[in-house]
Formats: C-alpha cells, sequence, structure tokens
C-alpha cells in the first residue's frame, strides 16, 4: 500500500534530497553494461542489484545525516514500452521490472525511514524518445496511451508518486499527467532544457508550464528541471512571475557543456560539487519554495552531500 499518495511530506516546505547520477555512475564510473542507456535490468542480477543498493544507501545516509527527508526514486527512466523493446521487454515483463523496482525502493524505506527522515517512494519515468533532441513531438492522447501501462504499475505497486524526467515539449508532459490523473496518482513533471534555458524545441520553460497547467487544470503537484546545469536555468527563473513559484525541484548536471557536447563525450565531467552547491544554494535563496534536490548527469553522492551541506 502507498504511504503518502494522498499526503506529501514534500509539500510541506521540509526539505528533501534525492539521488544524483545513478546512469552516469553505473556505466562510466563502475562498468556496467547498458544498453540503450537502461539502469533497470540491472535489478535482474545479484551483483548489479547490490551495487544499486548500496548507492541508493550512500544518499539516504547524507539525508539522515542532514535531517532531512528523501525522494527514492526507481531506476525506471527507460523502462517503457518502445525501450522495452529494444531491450527484449515485452509488457508482461515490462510491468513486473517496474513493480519489482517499487517494491526495492519500498524495502529500502522499511529499513531505513525514521520520524525525522519521511521517505516518499517516487516511480520514475522518461520520455518516449531522446530526452535530448526529440525527433517526433507527441499529441497529448498520443503520450498518455504511451505512457498509460508503465503508470499503472507503479500505482499497482505501491508507489506514492510519479516523476517524469527529462522530458522536452508539453504534448507528452500533458499526456503523462493525464495518465498520472487517471490512476489517481500524484506527478511531478521535470523539463530539460539547453544553455540558453529554453526546452529543445524553443519554447521558454516558463510558456511550457503555463501552457501545461492550462491543458491539465494544473495537474502536477511540482515542477521540476532536471538535465541542465543551473547556469543554464539560473537567469530563466529570474523572472518574478507566477509559473516559477510552480517549480519546487531541481535534479541538474555536474557539467556545463551542452546536450550535444554531452552526447558526443566519451568521459564523465563530474564539474565541481562545492561549486554545484553553491549555485544550488544561491538559487535557494532567491526561491524558498524549491525543496527536492538531487542531481542528474554527471553528478555523484559528493554533489549530494556538498548540496545538503550548503542547503540544509
Amino acid at each position: 500500500m502507498s504511504k503518502y499518495r494522498n499526503q506529501l511530506p514534500q509539500l510541506n516546505g521540509k526539505l528533501f534530497l534525492t539521488d544524483s547520477g545513478l546512469e552516469t555512475i553505473l556505466y562510466f564510473l563502475d562498468g556496467f553494461e547498458m544498453p540503450e542507456f537502461a539502469a533497470f535490468p540491472l535489478l535482474e542480477t545479484k551483483n548489479s542489484r547490490a551495487r544499486i543498493k548500496d548507492y541508493y544507501e550512500s544518499h539516504i545516509a547524507i539525508a539522515k545525516a542532514k535531517n532531512v527527508g528523501f525522494i527514492l526514486e526507481t531506476p525506471t527512466w527507460r523502462a517503457s514500452a518502445d525501450w522495452g523493446v529494444k531491450l527484449g521487454y515485452n509488457a508482461p515483463a515490462l510491468d513486473r521490472a517496474n513493480r519489482e523496482a517499487v517494491r526495492f525502493m519500498l524495502e529500502l524505506r522499511d529499513e531505513h525511514e525514521t520520524p525525522a527522515n519521511p521517505m516518499v517512494v517516487s516511480g520514475q519515468l522518461g520520455p518516449r524518445g531522446d530526452g535530448y533532441n526529440p525527433t517526433e513531438l507527441l499529441h497529448p492522447d498520443a503520450a498518455q496511451r504511451y505512457h498509460a501501462d508503465q503508470v499503472a504499475s507503479f500505482a499497482a505497486a505501491g508507489a506514492d508518486m510519479v516523476t517524469a524526467l527529462t522530458i522536452t515539449h508539453v504534448g507528452e508532459a500533458v499526456g503523462i499527467i493525464r495518465a498520472a490523473q487517471e490512476d489517481c496518482m500524484p506527478v511531478a513533471m521535470s523539463f530539460t532544457t539547453e544553455t540558453d534555458g529554453r526546452l529543445p524545441t524553443g519554447q521558454t520553460l516558463g510558456e511550457a508550464i503555463e501552457e501545461t497547467d492550462v491543458l491539465t487544470d494544473h495537474g502536477p503537484v511540482y515542477y521540476m528541471v532536471n538535465c541542465a546545469h543551473p547556469t543554464h536555468f539560473h537567469d530563466a527563473l529570474d523572472t518574478g512571475e507566477a509559473w516559477v513559484k510552480r517549480i519546487s525541484g531541481m535534479r541538474a548536471n555536474a557539467s556545463s557543456k551542452s546536450h550535444a557536447e554531452l552526447d558526443n563525450s566519451s568521459e564523465l565531467d563530474s564539474g565541481d560539487p562545492v561549486e554545484f552547491a553553491q549555485q544550488y544554494r544561491a538559487l535557494r535563496d532567491r526561491m524558498d519554495h524549491i525543496s527536492v534536490l538531487g542531481g542528474c548527469c554527471g553528478t555523484d553522492h559528493r554533489h549530494i552531500e556538498e548540496v545538503g551541506r550548503a542547503c540544509a
């Protein structure tokens, strides 16, 4: 059963940390084979499952040391139909994988949650296409049909919410939100931006949030920005407009490189964890409603530890 689905504790102003760049750590640093950059198949083997558990526990320990909450995001960014076909998973196998990922997070919560450290289990999903360069802009109806099965798996397994990461355009965002609404699941919607603070489609972040809210009756419980360096979206948030208040989370990249540069990079750019945390602190000083802090590509537990030190 879900514990927090009807009352998410991160909505009450308490700071929550979450994890960092799982896929980039497993691939670049740990050397795991990861076809299609998918982490969820690694839960099926003993050694890789143990490594993933260690990864989450290292981040949980930081949250507990800082006396803050934690969002347990399932490693299921690629566990949707089109990616599943490429990885040899049919619909029943994907359903089992998504449910198992939620159970894995529930077990971690049972082991580590305390009254001072509430832990929310979130089913994580990603875009149908490329998270950097979408070749197809989905109509909301098509996006809803595509993402409905994964959302349903999360709901049935007892996740508290859904988090959509690295979303590139409004049509897909709206479809995901409607799929979550059909299953009565709270949903956080995270857009990615280019170096100019705009979505890959060229739309401004503010326009995307406002349009999505109109089309979903303010469906997301909050918005996030992920898979972009803090300097890429810093100025985009400096408008004083009402939509900025809808953003409550950040999962930034360690590197200030563009998406195109990262796509063509054979080495991991981890940046400077201390500088990274100070950039978060500067944003939080201006926007104290941002309460969910984690990392994306190139980040690891060092970045989250510095963020906790700077912001908790």
